[in-house]
């Protein structure tokens, strides 16, 4: 990707800094950072690569029913999870590996949902991601009715940089074909909620290239909604926090709901039940691994003086992590039967409850019958 006029680029593909003109209105929010940041972030991204690589290992080896790799989008989800504060809910779609992770979520519960041993993983509290959402979009209407939540709370607009809260709901390109989405943008801005819209542009939902799903750029149809919107290089970790910092502090203000763009790229399958040999090339494949959003941090750190010592760490611990995360998945127990009814609704419902004796008649009756079949 050659960022055009209104790309936001900080981060070029060789690890230098040189802003864009679009950029420049976001170079403030860099200030916030200092090296440790990007250590930290190079670690975090590194750390979430190993997981996506060794979850699809482990899907293969008959593990997991199904895994969602996110290979290549790393920048885009650690640079918009830096932005938030601790008190910002977050919506995700399904890929939000790198964003659940810097929030604290233990990924072992991502696989639990993939595993399908889970409804959803695990609980927001603590951390406020949401559970995943597998329905395609329907999770920017979730979030566009909780931001106005927030803003019927008086959590939001009150001047307190500590309290005041927003919402960021992430989906990809293919999302924004559906209805769904597109009502959420007509509700959020009706009512003006804190809420950022941060699209992952990886360029194909699922076998459908983003250049039939649109004839015009993605980011500039919420222009037609009336929100302001920003085109990110996707694989510019400076750039996915500048921009997303700038919108929340924005929607945490009153300022109303805003759109991002990310322009990156789906490194692996769509999950592993695909196989983009189908539909995609080698060549387009090699163009965007020669952007890799970790090869470009280790350039720019490496330009800042940061030796091989740091680097070479980070990839033992990430291989740690990796085998870690393999342990607590062949750690991960069936759920009993009766979990499928729990939590279903916040109180006792007579229907969920003559369904949960009847299974447990049901499976009684198997152990009846082989008790019948061994004394004969």
């Amino acid at each position: 990707m050659t960022p055009g006029d209104e790309t936001v680029q900080i981060l070029t593909p060789e690890g230098e800094v040189k802003p864009t003109k679009a950029a420049e209105p976001f170079l403030e929010q860099l200030e916030l950072l200092k090296t440790e940041d990007y250590l930290r972030a190079y670690r975090d991204m590194s750390y979430v690569r190993a997981f996506d690589r060794e979850s699809t290992m482990l899907q293969r080896q008959g593990q997991l029913s199904l895994y969602v790799p996110a290979e290549g989008q790393e920048a885009a989800q650690i640079g918009s999870a830096y932005a938030m504060r601790p008190q910002d809910a977050v919506f995700p779609s399904y890929r939000e590996h790198g964003v659940a992770f810097v929030r604290g979520v233990d990924l072992v519960d991502v696989l639990r949902l993939l595993r399908g041993v889970t409804h959803s993983g695990w609980s927001p509290e603590g951390h406020g991601v949401r559970p995943y959402t597998l329905v395609i979009g329907s999770q920017t209407l979730h979030a566009t009715g909780y931001a106005l939540g927030q803003k019927f709370d008086g959590a939001t607009g009150t001047g307190d940089l500590e309290k005041d809260e927003a919402t960021v709901v992430y989906f990809g390109d293919g999302a924004t074909s559906q209805g769904d989405t597109n009502e959420a943008y007509i509700f959020a801005t009706s009512y003006q909620v804190p809420l950022v819209f941060f699209l992952q542009n990886n360029q194909w939902a699922i076998s459908v290239p983003v250049s039939v799903q649109a004839n015009n750029p993605l980011y500039k149809r919420a222009g037609g909604f009336g929100m302001p919107s920003t085109h990110i290089d996707g694989n510019d970790v400076m750039a996915s926090f500048a921009v997303t910092r700038s919108h929340l502090e924005r929607a945490r203000a009153g300022g109303g709901p805003g759109f991002i763009e990310a322009e990156t790229y789906r490194m692996g399958a769509h999950t592993t039940t695909d196989d983009p040999t189908k539909y995609r090339t080698k060549d387009e494949e090699e163009s965007w691994r020669r952007r890799d959003p970790i090869a470009r941090l280790g350039a720019y750190l490496r330009g800042q003086g940061v030796g091989e010592d740091f680097f070479a760490g980070v990839d033992e611990a990430a291989k740690d992590y990796a085998a870690d995360v393999r342990r607590g998945v062949f750690e991960i127990e069936e759920p009993d039967n009766d979990s499928m009814f729990d939590n279903v609704y916040s109180d006792a419902h007579p229907q969920l409850e003559e369904e949960k004796q009847w299974l447990r008649r049901y499976e009684a009756s198997f152990d009846d019958a082989a008790n019948q079949e061994a004394t004969r």
